[in-house]
């Protein structure tokens, strides 16, 4: 049994001192390495006075520093809060102001970013790695912290139900919401994917996610569950670098959002792309367009397919099975081992098979709260079936077919409502992705004073090949009802993806919102002569 989160790091190194843990560009770490490198941190950190529940902010991109840090924070008794490196300095300093942060942990070259960020912060402890050779601007080298080797923290305190993480999250509105984890919700999601994914001690687990978000941390956290080696790679701005290293360590598992397989299935149709050692490809954070699953196979010919649904508040909910990857393309599964998924409706009663209602996530893995924001958390976590019991209501739309899988229909706020009928705008980009000169597509809702609302919808095409209106409407008409067909298409360049790399509905209509506009402006009337 591992209790907490860092103790099976501890057994794995233990057991399989020499095995690889952690393989970076420049550096590899064995279990034994990693875990005295972080056992090192932590008596750093509380040598500085960090102390049990206190937050430490883990600024950082995927180098071998960040699972260092994640465990030796955790083996300080300490909370540890990752933070995209993308994130611009404004954000920084109000994320160490929420979580009130006693200590930060970063890299040299983003101290232009986090130097003005803890400016007049009561910080107890600032580590950073070497930057260009130029001395830090504020703050110790994060060898001095791991100069410690040798010593020991204090013995942990914490509990399975103390605070392990606070994660941060986009809001639809307003400021990120720090959703809360303990060591049990994050250790069983953990557990559970483990399980399901059936990983071994002899995979090699792709990591180009940030380790900020919850799908790039739990590459991580079920790797070292299992003793198995996570192939870390800092982002995946250069394709072919990761290609590369995913050819020369042989890699087992590969996790990509919608975003990362379209660049790939883009560099496949310039030069062919094969990756046979590969023996698992997840997606979340995202639906995958059902037209990518060819693709994917092609490339990853050894390699079954595992499409998965999840928040942040409960990192995962359901997952759809390899083998069932072709039977039900575009289900996202059945809940989690150790869980259970109702769809209820808005009279909080459950709805009957392929009717839509809104997913409730019941289990251990169900996030403590939002931190600081006891009323958004009261609009989350909701009375369950059992005495006491809070659910989690994800205020995502689905429907469950009559052999019990699990459909993604919209999220509450991208459901489209044209002509008095609901249009789920996934189902549209799924349409819209069988037109062949299509490499990217995103749906939204207009305002329309008649029908409500109607679709429109920016499409991207692929290099080099040239897309026109009248392609999207005519394979839509083809295969949707009339009401769902986008009333507008916009061809452009790029679309805008959050620091997580995936694309936003909110995000993409703040960036073309001129040109959105200008199509829901009523055109003039034409002069009608007496």
């Amino acid at each position: 049994m591992d209790p907490l989160l860092q103790d099976t790091v501890r057994r794995w190194a233990d057991r399989r001192p020499e095995h690889p843990a952690i393989a970076a560009t420049d550096a590899t770490l064995d279990y034994a390495e990693l875990w005295r490198r972080a056992t090192a941190l932590a008596a750093a950190l509380h040598g500085r006075g960090v102390r049990r529940g206190d937050r430490v902010v883990i600024f950082m991109d995927n180098v071998p520093e960040c699972p260092i840090g994640l465990l030796g924070v955790w083996l300080a008794d300490a909370v540890a809060v990752p933070v995209n490196a993308q994130t611009k300095s404004e954000k920084l300093a109000w994320i160490l102001g929420h979580c009130e942060a006693a200590a930060l942990l970063s890299e040299g070259h983003l101290a232009p970013v986090f130097t003005p960020a803890v400016d007049g912060r009561d910080l107890r402890a600032v580590f950073a790695t070497a930057g260009d050779g130029d001395p830090l601007p504020v703050g110790e080298p994060l060898d001095v912290a791991l100069s410690y080797a040798g010593r020991e923290p204090p013995p942990s305190r914490n509990i399975p139900l103390d605070i392990a993480a606070i994660l941060y999250t986009s809001g639809t509105t307003g400021d990120p919401k720090g959703v809360t984890h303990t060591h049990q919700s994050l250790g069983f999601a953990r557990d559970s994917i483990a399980y399901y994914l059936e990983m071994t001690p002899d995979d090699r687990v792709m990591c180009t996610l940030p380790m900020s978000f919850g799908y790039g941390l739990f590459q991580l956290l079920p790797a070292t569950a299992v003793g198995a080696t996570v192939v870390l790679e800092r982002n995946f701005i250069y394709p072919a670098t990761v290609f590369q290293r995913m050819t020369s360590h042989a890699v087992t598992t590969f996790a990509g959002v919608p975003t990362t397989f379209a660049i790939i299935l883009a560099h496949d149709a310039k030069r062919p792309l094969r990756f046979p050692s590969v023996r698992l490809v997840t997606n979340a954070g995202d639906a995958l367009p059902l037209e990518f699953i060819a693709g994917i196979q092609r490339i990853f010919p050894s390699a079954g397919l595992v499409k998965m649904y999840g928040q942040t508040e409960c990192i995962r909910a359901c997952y759809l099975p390899a083998p069932l990857a072709t039977v039900h393309p575009a289900s996202v599964g059945v809940a989690i081992p150790g869980s259970e998924l109702l769809l209820l409706d808005e009279e909080g009663d459950e709805v009957g098979p392929h009717e839509t209602g809104t997913l409730h996530v019941r289990g251990p893995h169900v996030m403590l709260g939002y931190w600081k924001d006891p009323e958004r958390t009261d609009g989350m976590l909701v009375p369950g079936p059992a005495p006491g019991e809070k659910m989690l209501r994800t205020g995502d739309h689905f429907r469950r077919d009559s052999e019990g899988f699990l459909y993604f229909v919209g999220r509450q706020d991208d459901i489209i409502k044209s002509r008095g009928e609901k249009v789920s705008p996934i189902e549209v980009e799924n349409a819209i992705y069988r037109v062949p000169e299509v490499a990217e597509a995103i749906v939204l809702g207009l305002p329309d004073p008649v029908l409500g609302q109607v679709v429109c919808a920016l499409v991207v095409p692929k290099p080099e090949e040239t897309l026109l209106e009248n392609d999207v409407k005519r394979v839509c008409k083809a295969l949707l009802e009339t009401y769902m067909v986008p009333a507008h298409v916009l061809v452009v360049d790029a679309l805008p993806r959050t620091g997580r790399g995936k694309l936003s509905r909110k995000l993409v209509a703040e960036h073309f919102e001129g040109q959105l506009l200008a199509l829901t402006r009523p055109r003039s009337m034409p002069e009608v002569r007496p």
